[in-house]
């Protein structure tokens, strides 16, 4: 009896090692399973996904194209105006859709990807890498920002130097950004230029109420167009480049899919995505004033690139294992990248130039009609993260 009761806590100790090493082997097996693209998916229907894909390829080809010309169309339109408060309003709630993607579905799948079970602990689980990229993404896009500004102030400086001293001391040569002389387009603004002035301008209630001299109010809408003007051009391009990036990713996440109760719900919400995305952009490339044959070229190539990513992943399907170390790390990378610019853009170039201008700041009515817009795009993008 004496020897059991000094046997027994021994094979208690005996047991316990043995019991979560058998327990922990079936998780193993399985995530193995996984990672090697083995996984039983009930919803599985090759047929049925090929025809959704190509469903998923239309709706959001059309959604991007009706969402980036409607604003590069209708520009000269009474309702469509970039400088119409209709237009400003409908440019909140799309900022509110891409703030939505950066944080809630690009940053989230990002950070899924980089903390799946399917990578090694080391480095992926000892580093937030999720967070770490998306803020390299976004002070990278600050540095192209600001690089793209000082390349084509430097460029019209060159372009106008001829005519600049002919127009010192002509208080009646008002030129209009993006007036196109021989085919070209001429970017003014210059930041010291309009610094200087506006200390010399009235601000806050005076500013609103236009009791500003004629020879002030003309020099300041000179020098906050110019300046204005030229934040689109940059703003137009880098907010592209933002879009594409991202826009191959979800596009390639779709393709790859062979569930049709996962793919059916990525066509409502890409389409509705692809929309206002569209709309933002359009919006820029508009107010940039761009020559039509550039307008057009950025317009086809954002509206083409998620269905060229979509037939891509349906393309490679096949072979294509989404729960691979190389897929999920580069799904990853990507992804975050693309949060940071996503983010960026939408806070600084999109929200904070509109919001915080001379514009809203007068207009008490488009500030709440904004406002309410802007929670609004962000709110139904975000909700739509509880389907797609």
């Amino acid at each position: 009896m004496i020897f059991i009761q000094d046997l027994w806590p021994l094979l208690q100790h005996i047991v316990g090692k043995i019991t979560p090493t058998s327990s922990s082997e079936k998780p193993e097996s399985m995530t193995n399973s996984t990672c090697a693209g083995h996984d039983s998916d009930l919803c599985r229907d090759d047929s049925a996904a090929l025809v959704l894909k190509f469903v998923a390829i239309a709706s959001i080809l059309l959604a991007g194209m009706a969402g980036i010309a409607i604003p590069l169309v209708g520009r000269h339109r009474r309702f469509l105006r970039t400088d119409g408060n209709l237009f400003v309003a409908a440019k909140a709630f799309a900022a509110g859709v891409i703030l939505a993607t950066g944080f809630v579905h690009m940053l989230s799948d990002a950070s899924e990807a980089l903390q799946h079970p399917c990578l090694p602990p080391f480095p992926w689980s000892k580093f937030p890498f999720t967070g770490f990229f998306a803020m390299v993404a976004a002070l990278l896009t600050l540095l192209l920002d600001f690089l793209g500004t000082q390349y084509y102030e430097r460029k019209q400086g060159l372009n106008r130097s001829s005519d600049e001293q002919a127009r010192v001391g002509s208080s009646d040569s008002v030129k209009v950004f993006g007036e196109e002389e021989s085919g070209g387009m001429h970017i003014v603004g210059m930041h010291a230029h309009a610094a200087h002035h506006r200390h010399n301008h009235p601000h806050g209630h005076d500013a609103c109420h236009g009791n500003a001299t004629v020879k002030e109010q003309v020099h300041s809408h000179m020098d906050d167009g110019e300046e204005t003007d030229l934040r689109h051009v940059v703003v137009s391009q880098v907010l592209e480049l933002g879009i594409v990036s991202h826009s191959v990713i979800i596009g390639l996440s779709l393709g790859v899919s062979q569930s049709p109760c996962t793919i059916r719900p990525l066509i409502a919400a890409l389409s509705f995505h692809q929309f206002f995305e569209g709309f933002a952009l359009g919006g820029c490339i508009s107010q940039a004033q761009f020559k039509a044959s550039s307008a057009t070229i950025m317009a086809c190539f954002f509206a083409l690139t998620t269905p060229l990513g979509v037939a891509i992943g349906t393309a490679i399907s096949s072979g294509y294992n989404p729960y691979s170390p190389a897929a999920l790390i580069a799904e990853g990378i990507l992804d975050s990248l693309s949060s940071g610019i996503l983010v960026y853009m939408a806070l600084v170039d999109l929200i904070a130039a509109d919001f915080l201008s001379k514009r809203m700041s007068c207009n008490f009515r488009l500030q709440i009609l904004s406002y309410s817009m802007l929670f609004l795009g962000a709110g139904l993008m975000s909700s739509l993260a509880i389907w797609a």
